[in-house]
């Protein structure tokens, strides 16, 4: 589960990681009153103003600009509020903006100019271990610097048994060429990131940039937090930081049923038990001509209910020109499932694009003689190259 910036600087602070002073705001009015308790707490005159919305890049899309006063405070936050902002995270269609972050300006004048790092921690699957990614790259893509200069991006594993070592955070904050007081800051700091991250349950945290402020302060001035949805049992405030106004529809619409359902751009709809079958089946679709328009698991007790449901959040992509269910009959009876899409079928009513149902499994045999009685507008299949064929003849 992705959160917002404000959110994820709640969690780092618990852990004593140190973020900009800042306040979120839902009106342009909360965000000058915003503005005046950071003056009043920390006497910074510098404000940034931040969209709030759940992709990066908001920077280069007009959505984070810094206020050198009250009156830009008011200006900025008029213009972000309720845009659509673009970024090359959100795709063309852009996201709006409901809330804003003011924060003081972290670049205030020093003995020093202030330097931005990045720093994440995510699973590195390959491995089995946890990886800490740093570069004096901050502020930029890091798809960028690790296509066009790889070599700025230091890496170091973690062992799950060991955990964090003290010379692995110091290898890193040598590599970022920090000495003194920010070299031994930075060491905190990634100690205090890696309990967070831990802690959390975290499948991924980016920190971009770290700045090295001009008095030596290490701190996050920006961060994005993934939230691992499988660990929520141990988190029970965790579901409150849900925002379901920066996800896909279609999406939320699936979670309220109990399905895994991931919208794509193709023009092929699957319904899937399992999400190994689901792969393969996008897979299949693609080596048939077509393109999978969703990822969608109906779990391993798929039902007249479930199907329906399905049925409904795929037939609502208007996109899709034709729809493959590919179910295995282990947990559940292929039989079943039929009479379930049966059900499903009628109860929808009319439905005009092409349906392909391969069942396979126990009673699979039972399963297409209900489908290919049902007068409806079905083919049926029982191995994975009728179904293939079947996606190559309707999109033909």
């Amino acid at each position: 589960m992705n959160i917002h910036e404000y959110q994820a600087k709640d969690i780092l602070t618990k852990y004593g990681v140190k973020v900009p002073f800042g306040i979120v705001a839902d009106t342009v009015e909360e965000a000058v009153e915003a503005a005046k308790k950071i003056n009043e707490k920390t006497g910074s005159t510098f404000f940034a103003v931040k969209a709030q919305i759940h992709a990066g890049g908001r920077g280069k899309g007009g959505g984070v600009k810094i206020a050198k006063n009250m009156d830009q405070v008011k200006e900025y936050a008029e213009q972000i509020l309720g845009m659509t902002l673009v970024t090359p995270q959100t795709g063309p269609e852009g996201k709006l903006v409901r809330k804003l972050l003011i924060t003081e300006d972290a670049f205030y004048p020093g003995p020093k100019e202030p330097q931005e790092y990045y720093l994440s921690i995510l699973l590195d699957r390959g491995t089995s271990q946890n990886i800490i990614m740093a570069s004096t790259e901050g502020g930029m893509d890091i798809e960028e610097v690790a296509e066009k200069t790889p070599e700025k991006i230091v890496k170091e594993w973690i062992d799950p048994v060991t955990g964090l070592q003290a010379f692995q955070a110091r290898k890193i904050a040598f590599a970022l060429g920090l000495e003194g007081a920010a070299f031994k800051d930075m060491v905190k700091f990634i100690f205090a990131l890696y309990k967070a991250y831990e802690d959390s349950d975290s499948s991924m945290f980016e920190i971009n940039p770290v700045l090295h402020t001009s008095d030596d302060q290490i701190m996050a001035l920006d961060a994005k937090l993934n939230l691992d949805d499988n660990a929520m049992y141990r988190h029970k405030d965790y579901p409150a930081l849900r925002d379901i106004y920066e996800e896909d529809p279609l999406e939320v619409e699936a979670s309220e049923s109990d399905l895994n359902y991931v919208k794509l751009d193709g023009n092929v709809g699957c319904m899937v038990n399992g999400a190994g079958l689901a792969m393969a089946t996008m897979d299949m679709i693609k080596l048939s001509g077509g393109e999978p328009a969703n990822f969608l698991d109906v779990g391993g007790g798929a039902n007249a209910k479930t199907v329906e449901a399905g049925f409904r959040i795929i037939l609502k992509d208007p996109n899709v020109k034709a729809i493959l269910i590919n179910i295995f009959g282990g947990i559940v009876r292929c039989d079943r499932v039929a009479n379930g899409v049966v059900e499903a079928y009628k109860n929808i009513g009319d439905i005009s694009v092409p349906i392909i149902v391969r069942l396979q499994g126990t009673n699979a045999e039972e399963a297409a003689k209900i489908i290919n009685e049902s007068g409806l507008e079905v083919k049926s299949a029982v191995i994975l190259k009728d179904a293939a064929d079947r996606v190559k003849e309707v999109l033909a």
